[in-house]
């Protein structure tokens, strides 16, 4: 736990570190451009340099800092943006950030009708300071530009900031709109060493099994856990049925628990907040929904499209029943998402208090609050150690719910 507020606050701090060196750069670093050409200057004003390009830059950038004084001031001071930061550790990336500006590049795997399949680590952004073939980094999440004044091909020097990719003094829009992306994010890093963690224990155990019918080692841990899904689950929802949904229901519950697990650790290869992932847990949704109705018997439609009420409200009730086929899946989505997320926000605003005091009140507020926020911080950790597991119960738990109404047979009295 004390691991976590260690490297929450080196995060926090860095990113602090980042946007003030950022802002000292756009602030001092006037570089002359050639004639006829615009130039932003660090208000973001353009000037037109036609005759004397490199004095009129100067002189203007000059002028420009003495009418706005308060502004520059502000900038210099590099004020905290919580809610920028806390959103970019929630959200996925394109990169796993580590310290300063050390990060972990992952492969990027794009398509656009432009330019086909393209292949490249995002490295190559020299963390976001660049483009490549038209593809920019913005805040770890990948972007392209398609003005076509912007280059295509190859590697140039850009600034990029909330989707505006600055460039030889102009100013260009990017967007994930026109391109397929199919690389290795965060999350997909995640999901795919849970899915390697799943299948070691659950093979492993298995051949265990082979040579051993005494419970082991890992056998120990996972047999409780596999019967408690069996008895206390699948059974008591799905009857005599339970044996053909019990795999997905353990996959379910194993992926999810694994994965939450993986998100709680705050250095590589964790953080990747895959059920923070509203795309993710839609997924998992679709594929609780499939199940439910691709498996519903004729009793199950026949209470939707045919309820047992009197003409008078049958129809409201068969709108009821009918929306309550798709708002079963959006509630587990919803449900999954929020509580993850809510968490690591949570969290992360516990340690950007600590900051917060800090700047306003000095090193010693910061030491002060850093001492109540630490504790709140580590019971925030224990709590979701808890959710981590209690979230794919209730995931799993709901879909057996789901699955059982939609292949209950009729009772007859």
């Amino acid at each position: 736990m004390l691991v976590f507020l260690f490297n929450a606050g080196m995060l926090l701090a860095q990113d602090h570190e980042h946007d003030h060196s950022h802002d000292h750069e756009h602030a001092t670093g006037a570089q002359p451009v050639p004639a006829g050409q615009h130039q932003v200057n660090p208000q973001g004003n353009r000037a037109f340099n036609s005759v004397m390009p490199s004095q009129t830059a100067t002189s203007h950038q000059q002028t420009t800092h003495d009418a706005h004084p308060a502004e520059g001031h502000a900038k210099e001071e590099g004020k905290l943006d919580v809610g920028s930061m806390i959103l970019h550790h929630v959200t996925d990336a394109n990169e796993f950030h580590v310290a300063g500006n050390l990060t972990i590049p992952l492969p990027c795997i794009v398509y656009n009708k432009h330019q086909g399949f393209d292949f490249f680590m995002s490295s190559v952004f020299h963390h976001g300071h660049q483009s490549h073939n038209g593809y920019v980094l913005d805040h770890g999440v990948l972007r392209y530009v398609d003005d076509p004044n912007f280059p295509k091909t190859g590697s140039v020097a850009v600034e990029v900031h909330d989707e505006k990719v600055h460039y030889n003094g102009q100013e260009y829009g990017a967007s994930r709109s026109s391109f397929f992306d199919f690389s290795i994010t965060k999350v997909v890093f995640t999901m795919l060493l849970a899915i390697i963690i799943m299948l070691t224990m659950f093979i492993s155990t298995a051949r265990a099994y082979k040579k051993r019918m005494v419970p082991k080692g890992l056998q120990s841990f996972l047999e409780p856990i596999v019967i408690f899904i069996r008895d206390e689950i699948a059974k008591p929802n799905l009857g005599h049925h339970y044996e053909r949904y019990l795999p997905y229901l353990l996959t379910v519950f194993f992926f999810i628990w694994i994965s939450n697990m993986i998100g709680l650790i705050p250095f590589f290869p964790g953080s990747g907040n895959v059920m923070g992932n509203i795309a993710v847990t839609a997924t998992l949704a679709c594929f609780t929904f499939l199940l439910t109705n691709l498996s519903a018997n004729k009793h199950y439609w026949k209470h939707i499209f045919n309820p047992p009420a009197p003409m008078g409200v049958n129809v409201i009730i068969i709108i009821i029943e009918f929306l309550s086929v798709f708002i079963k899946p959006f509630a587990l989505m919803i449900r999954l998402f929020a509580n993850i997320t809510a968490g690591h926000i949570i969290i992360l605003s516990l340690v950007s208090i600590i900051f917060i005091f800090a700047q306003f009140g000095g090193t010693a507020a910061g030491f002060g609050s850093s001492i109540i926020a630490g504790l709140f911080i580590l019971f925030m950790n224990a709590l979701e150690l808890l959710v981590a597991a209690l979230q794919a119960y209730i995931f799993t738990m709901l879909s057996a719910v789901f699955i059982g109404q939609a292949i209950e047979e009729p009772t007859h009295h």
